[in-house]
């Protein structure tokens, strides 16, 4: 689901890593997966170790 559309429903949207609740939406990675949203900046962190070869670098955002 699109970041900007995440404000439009009423959705509950789980955490990518725990599936805990997401409530502040400043946690999320873009991946060759699609955008992936975390309830913490741990679960964030804790992501990007498992999934390094899933992840878009600085320069493929370009």
């Amino acid at each position: 689901m699109p970041f900007s559309l995440i404000y439009m429903t009423d959705t509950k949207i789980e955490c990518n890593l725990c599936g805990l609740p997401v409530e502040i939406f400043a946690f999320s990675l873009k991946t060759t997966q699609g955008e992936k949203l975390f309830c913490c900046e741990g679960c964030k962190s804790i992501f990007k170790l498992l999934n390094e070869d899933k992840l878009f670098s600085d320069s493929d955002m370009d």
